[in-house]
């Protein structure tokens, strides 16, 4: 127990004896420092006296797919940096091949008591994917808020770049270097962002042939293939749903022996981190990540405050970034 208080006290930056009075629920204690000390117990595993357990914790579980894409770290930080300036704390759960998956970090943070949760890039934009643990959510009344687009009737609000704007943006810019042969490398079958990508390019070109479209999964080996069979269709303008996959485009163009920007533009999506310092520097559509990420933050705060939210999206709009990956057509 003594050891315990160090631990806890040392974490909060507080004495032994505040910790203490927390524990046993003794006046004189703010409840800013009050509320660090079992977010101190949570974070290092200890468990909660036993009169202190029908509370939620201060924490937040932050569940993203991966890491290597840098635009899930750059929304961590946002949402992290939001969330602590609320005194919540971020619990990064990230998933990896084989191991934890998003299920599995939902029961662990059910166990937690967490105040909320924050998906993003998350099996909910997924159709054929397993749900039953956004419902259990739902359940318990725990308070969601997903980034990006969802699939229908989960219930919960969401914060997303439209899907739509990105690719209209996108298409222009290609149509006006003289592109006609313009092709999309989207997300699998059923990923809803990639479906209103789909969407909206048929909506501004009137027309996307079928064998202009190629599915991938979201790295820059699944752009690599994905490219590789679309450039052996004749395309010569490249949208895609990501930056890992775009940059897939541009290597599968080389290994071709094709000049970017020159025989072959690509345009991303995101704008992650160091996209401008690639070779060529990529063109791409930015998410205004600094804004959504705030705007996630806010209708967590709200939910946890005990205020309704509708499940409603939010829509941001994205803003293409003209670099050196995109050029004039080539004169057939």
């Amino acid at each position: 127990m003594t050891r315990r208080l160090a631990v806890v006290a040392k974490k909060v930056g507080v004495s032994e004896a505040t910790v203490s009075r927390v524990l046993n629920g003794k006046p004189g204690v703010s409840e800013a420092t009050r509320q660090a000390v079992l977010s101190a117990l949570d974070v290092l595993g200890y468990e909660r006296p036993t009169q202190l357990r029908g509370e939620r914790a201060r924490l937040v579980g932050l569940v993203l797919p991966e890491l290597q894409n840098p635009i899930f770290p750059t929304f961590a930080e946002v949402i992290g940096g939001a969330l602590a300036q609320l005194g919540l704390t971020p619990v990064l759960c990230t998933q990896t091949r084989g191991g934890v998956s998003e299920a599995d970090y939902v029961t662990l943070l059910l166990h937690q008591q967490v105040s909320g949760v924050v998906f993003a890039g998350g099996l909910y934009a997924q159709a054929d994917a397993p749900h039953d643990h956004y419902r259990q959510l739902a359940e318990r009344n725990i308070p969601v808020v997903l980034v990006n687009a969802a699939i229908e009737h989960l219930g919960f609000p969401a914060v997303s770049c439209d899907d739509a704007v990105a690719v209209e943006q996108a298409w222009r810019h290609l149509s006006s270097l003289g592109h006609e042969r313009i092709g999309l490398v989207l997300g699998p079958g059923g990923h809803v962002p990639s479906a209103r990508k789909l969407a909206a390019a048929r909506a501004v070109a009137g027309e996307v042939p079928d064998e202009h479209v190629a599915r991938a999964v979201f790295s820059i080996e699944g752009g690599h293939a994905a490219a590789t069979r679309l450039i052996e269709r004749g395309v010569t303008g490249f949208i895609c749903a990501s930056d890992p996959l775009a940059l897939g485009v541009v290597r599968a163009a080389r290994r071709k022996g094709l000049d970017v920007p020159g025989q072959v533009s690509v345009v991303g999506y995101d704008d992650s981190a160091l996209m401008n310092c690639t070779e060529p520097p990529l063109t791409t559509v930015r998410q205004p990540v600094e804004a959504m990420g705030k705007a996630v933050v806010e209708l967590l705060n709200a939910q946890i405050s005990g205020s309704t939210v509708a499940p409603e999206e939010l829509l941001f709009e994205p803003e293409l970034v003209v670099r050196g990956s995109t050029g004039q057509a080539p004169r057939d």
